[in-house]
């Protein structure tokens, strides 16, 4: 793709909503774009002589979550069906209706896949699949987490019905009928499924997915299991991903894979060898690509691929280029032709700013008559706050459809603000007192003009629980402001894992009690991160996790008046007797709670953390000679003479400076992790051991592993 080129804007887009039109007529080769917005209307246009001609256009409904083409096998596909609320409309390429269909669904539809006869449709809530052919009820299937996405393996290649759900607990669920037939683990949350080649592959049974950390993979949906084909991972740190495509643009034969991800980048990968695909072009945009397509849109001849971004903008890459061959006076008349569009943009400007200058006058007027009763103005902010595996942190993605004005960060426990790359916000902190309104942090974000997208960093500290609130105001008339709220759970380290290693040393928390199978899950719901809050079917349930900053993991087993938590790092298993004792008091249910300390452990985790330790201790001590060894640098005009490891600290400044900036508290929470422990060791045993921690913390600076053991063993 040459340059970008710019459609109409639409409303605020969900995932997947934007679709191309199979060209109409003989000799046409330019599609015809459709997308649905959030005000509930569809949008239909297509592209002559560089301006966009509307083909049909919806009046203002429900919100539209999905939108999907149908069409008899071997004919275009140019039926349009929208998910909207619990209903599935369909119309026509003109703009006509012809479906509507009020589902069985007491939930809004989340996502939808529409099967090439349009016959058969496939429609998700939060937790429950529905299959209905024509408009009847045929199959259904409750999930055990959130469904992200659905789709159907092409039926005239697999010749049967074989749905597959790509769900929240990092599992892809193949169905059979209403039955489950297998999961497919993949590496992260899958939040997009597309069909690979846009038909499966030669089997039909091949399927791409894309998950919300980034993470991008291929695997065949056998009768029997799946064959893993191929997976990428997220070694630079981008977005998750929301939509995928397949479409030649290079015009080789071979269709190449078009990504779209939620911090803007949209990335073409080609087919070099047979096997995994290599990142050939990207291009970033200003905003999360809700969906991309690939095709002839702008310009006859020119392919072109079409991204809709989350606040309803549609950009355009094209083949075609920048720069005609010719002789001048093609030059000539392309500059007539620029600068009469140039000249036209210019007037519709004028006049635009000229409406919104009389609109605000009028408005300024009607603001202080006595009578007037002033309406807030509504916006719309697109959250996530995730907990990534790589750095133990959370990020705080908030994207607004309008410009942000600044962002005020708020939260009743301790939490460090981390460093972000991409973040041009200006930050100030202000001092606030943690005692009597348990306020430990207040930072506020000034934002940059035009900024819609804002990145935060912040690391809790696992025991300590509450929440982290953010107030969001635009750059909008009246001033006005969104609060959103964020969980910090008491276990906000821990991420879902597929399996856990049962050989390492274990310490078991055991619960008896009068109490249901729905209120132990609530429990488990508000210690840890990423279980589903729907109570699990069946009679008793498992889940594994992992510490992202220390590698430890956890094992929860749980029914009705019974529960089993077992963890390598005694820290874990004290801080879910904590929680669990105090929230089993809120509901007045007595509970009789054993334990059963493995000494190992303690050795085991303390071997996990010195590493880390012993890192960072050094970083700080090179970071701490950086200031000394620059004055002799400048007072002596070389550095021969210095030992080579000073040297190296000379030559490596920016990069340990850079990496200390980013993790400013690790160290200190290193310490604050070994304190905990070593005073959990002892209050499983019901000894009171603080006034050995600042002995503790000598040891600690000495970074002497065998030392430490030695002391953790002798107090």
């Amino acid at each position: 793709p040459a340059h970008e080129c710019v459609f109409p804007q639409v409303g605020v887009t969900a995932q997947k909503t934007m679709r191309l039109l199979p060209a109409s007529g003989r000799k046409a080769t330019q599609k015809v774009v459709v997308v649905g917005d959030q005000d509930g209307v569809i949008t239909c246009f297509g592209i002559k002589k560089g301006e966009a001609v509307p083909v049909f256009k919806t009046l203002p409904g429900k919100k539209i979550a999905r939108l999907e083409l149908g069409g008899a096998l071997n004919t275009p596909q140019e039926k349009i069906f929208v998910a909207t609320g619990s209903e599935v409309r369909g119309f026509t390429k003109r703009g006509k209706q012809f479906l509507t269909f009020e589902t069985n669904l007491t939930e809004s539809i989340k996502a939808m896949y529409v099967h090439i006869s349009g016959a058969d449709l496939f429609l998700c809530a939060s937790y429950i699949y529905n299959h209905y052919c024509d408009c009847k009820d045929q199959h259904y299937y409750l999930s055990g987490d959130k469904i992200n996405d659905v789709l159907c393996l092409p039926v005239d290649k697999v010749n049967c019905i074989r749905p597959v759900l790509a769900c929240q607990d990092r599992v892809l669920r193949v169905l059979q009928g209403s039955d489950l037939l297998y999961e497919v683990e993949v590496p992260g949350p899958p939040t997009v499924l597309a069909l690979n080649n846009g038909n499966g592959g030669d089997s039909g049974e091949e399927v791409l997915y894309g998950t919300s950390d980034g993470k991008l993979g291929l695997t065949q949906i056998t009768g029997a299991k799946p064959i893993p084909k191929w997976e990428i991972g997220n070694e630079k740190k981008r977005g998750g991903i929301l939509c995928v495509d397949s479409f030649d643009i290079l015009g080789d034969g071979v269709k190449e894979l078009l990504v779209g991800r939620d911090d803007g980048m949209l990335e073409i990968y080609n087919f070099e060898s047979a096997d995994d695909p290599v990142l050939l072009y990207d291009h970033a945009l200003s905003e999360s690509i809700a969906s991309v397509q690939g095709g002839c849109v702008g310009k006859d001849g020119y392919d072109e691929i079409l991204a809709s971004t989350y606040s309803g903008w549609l950009t355009g890459l094209t083949t075609e280029p920048v720069h005609r061959e010719g002789g001048s006076g093609e030059e000539l008349k392309l500059s007539q032709e620029m600068q009469s569009k140039i000249s036209s943009l210019r007037s519709e400007l004028e006049h635009l700013q000229m409406k919104v200058h009389q609109e605000r006058e009028k408005y300024q007027q009607s603001s202080q008559s006595s009578s007037a009763v002033l309406s807030v103005p509504a916006f719309s902010v697109n959250d996530k706050f995730t907990l990534n595996k790589d750095d133990a942190s959370y990020s705080l993605i908030l994207e607004v459809q309008t410009a942000i004005d600044n962002v005020l960060v708020q939260s009743d426990v301790p939490v460090d603000l981390l460093d972000v790359d991409k973040n041009s916000a200006v930050v100030s902190f202000s001092s606030c007192d943690s005692e009597p309104n348990s306020n430990f942090l207040l930072a506020t974000y000034r934002c940059q003009a035009n900024t819609t997208r804002l990145e935060l960093k912040v690391r809790s500290i696992e025991g300590q629980y509450g929440t982290l609130q953010a107030y969001v105001t635009p750059r909008i008339q009246p001033k006005t402001c969104q609060v959103h709220q964020y969980q910090i759970k008491p276990l906000s380290l821990h991420q879902r894992t597929h399996s856990i290693d049962q050989d390492r040393p274990m310490n078991t928390l055991m619960l008896k009690g009068q109490f249901s199978f729905a209120e132990i899950h609530s429990w488990v719901v508000f210690c840890l991160p990423e279980v589903p809050e729907k109570t699990p079917a069946g009679e008793s349930v498992t889940f594994y996790f992992q510490n992202t900053f220390l590698g430890t993991q956890l094992e929860s087993t749980y029914r009705k008046g019974e529960g089993c938590f077992k963890s390598d790092n005694i820290s874990t298993i004290s801080i879910l007797k904590d929680v669990l004792s105090k929230e089993a008091t809120k509901r007045k249910i007595n509970l009789s709670i054993s334990y059963d300390v493995n000494e190992e452990s303690v050795r085991h985790t303390l071997k996990l953390i010195h590493p880390k330790l012993e890192y960072q201790q050094l970083l700080a001590k090179k970071v701490h000679l950086i200031d000394a060894l620059r004055e002799l640098q400048v007072h002596e005009g070389n550095v021969d003479f210095l030992l080579p490891k000073y040297r190296s600290i000379l030559e490596e400044a920016d990069q340990l400076l850079e990496e200390y900036k980013r993790q400013p508290a690790h160290l200190e929470r290193l310490y604050g992790m070994i304190t905990d422990l070593f005073i959990d060791k002892f209050k499983f045993k019901g000894t009171n051991v603080k006034t050995k921690v600042p002995l503790l913390l000598e040891i600690l600076d000495g970074c002497d592993q065998d030392g430490l053991i030695t002391f953790f063993e002798a107090a």
